[in-house]
């Protein structure tokens, strides 16, 4: 039979609530009183009902943790990351995967369901009033990779997209390119029309560099490879800047189909640095998106305001570099 708190309580010689404020955090309790109830539940293999305690504490430490992406293998690292962040900060993570439906008020009942003590919305694609439907039914709520602003209407962490095209556009005009394309992600997403936007208002700048847009259907190898083939039916550009690392390895995929050299046939740059674009068979040249940071910062800001939910929202930006790799030609000297 499972051990109780009861039994717990009896072996360690103290009162069954003793007991249940050593389990609680913030319980006043003395050390000595800890020490027995500790020695005692190690004895007996005793570990604290998460679900009896919430009911005491009015707390479930779960926190919602919501992405529309799972087609981009950048997310298991995303994931994995949050996942462990979360648990080290003794928080429970509820995976919700909205790939088939964005509806915020349908996610809002669903996690309500749960009785999370806090949102992560996880995405670079949702639109920023998805978020905000959860801070509107008074949930804490923290929006990582989400859209800059300098009035947000709930937590934003994230890169400076924009930024990021800039960025983008600058190392392509040092390494001479002069006809140059944006292959972004879904031309819906903040994310695309952010980098896009740097991208070709840095272009501009340079009268003899022209560039062209074409947009993926998602965020996903299939899609870079599907877009970069119908590029290949017409006379490529030098280089591209692809809005995310794993088109860029489907678009790098198809010009190797194609018989195509990268970089001395065409140029890429992707933009997050995922684990997979250092592995030697792709060597991608790309913009590396400070993930760690990011979602450590996101996990701290979601635990502040599960303590004070009337903490005012807050734009936080993360700098990011190019790490350079082989798919772009040698800088001009």
């Amino acid at each position: 039979m499972a051990v109780t708190l009861k039994d717990v309580a009896v072996l360690a010689g103290v009162s069954r609530s003793a007991v249940s404020r050593t389990f609680t955090e913030g319980a006043s309790v003395s050390k000595k009183t800890r020490d027995k109830v500790m020695q005692a539940a190690t004895e007996l293999g005793y570990s604290p009902n998460a679900l009896a305690s919430s009911l005491t504490t009015g707390r479930t430490k779960m926190i919602g943790l919501v992405s529309n992406n799972f087609h981009n293998p950048v997310f298991l690292e995303v994931f994995d990351l949050f996942t462990r962040g979360l648990q080290e900060r003794g928080l429970r993570p509820l995976l919700v995967n909205l790939t088939d439906g964005t509806d915020p008020e349908a996610s809002v009942r669903m996690l309500r369901q749960y009785s999370v003590d806090g949102v992560i919305v996880a995405s670079s694609t949702l639109p920023p009033g998805f978020a905000k439907a959860f801070r509107d039914a008074r949930v804490p709520v923290v929006h990582s990779f989400g859209r800059h602003s300098d009035s947000p209407s709930v937590d934003i962490l994230g890169i400076d997209n924009i930024a990021a095209g800039r960025l983008a556009a600058r190392t392509l005009i040092d390494r001479g390119y002069t006809k140059v394309g944006f292959l972004g992600g879904p031309q819906a997403a903040t994310s695309t029309q952010d980098r896009e936007k740097g991208f070709l208002s840095e272009l501009a700048q340079h009268a003899n560099v022209t560039a062209t847009s074409s947009f993926a259907d998602n965020y996903s190898f299939d899609a870079g490879r599907t877009e970069m083939r119908r590029l290949l039916k017409d006379t490529p550009a030098q280089a591209y800047f692809c809005g995310d690392d794993v088109l860029s390895i489907g678009a790098l995929s198809a010009l190797q189909s194609a018989g195509l050299d990268v970089p001395s046939d065409v140029g890429l740059i992707g933009l997050n640095d995922m684990e997979m674009a250092g592995w030697d068979n792709i060597d991608l040249t790309t913009i590396h998106n400070p993930f760690s940071e990011i979602i450590s910062a996101s996990i701290d800001r979601v635990a502040a305001l599960i303590s004070d939910n009337d903490l005012t929202p807050q734009a936080r930006l993360f700098d990011c570099s190019v790490v350079e790799r082989g798919t772009l030609k040698a800088r001009k000297a």
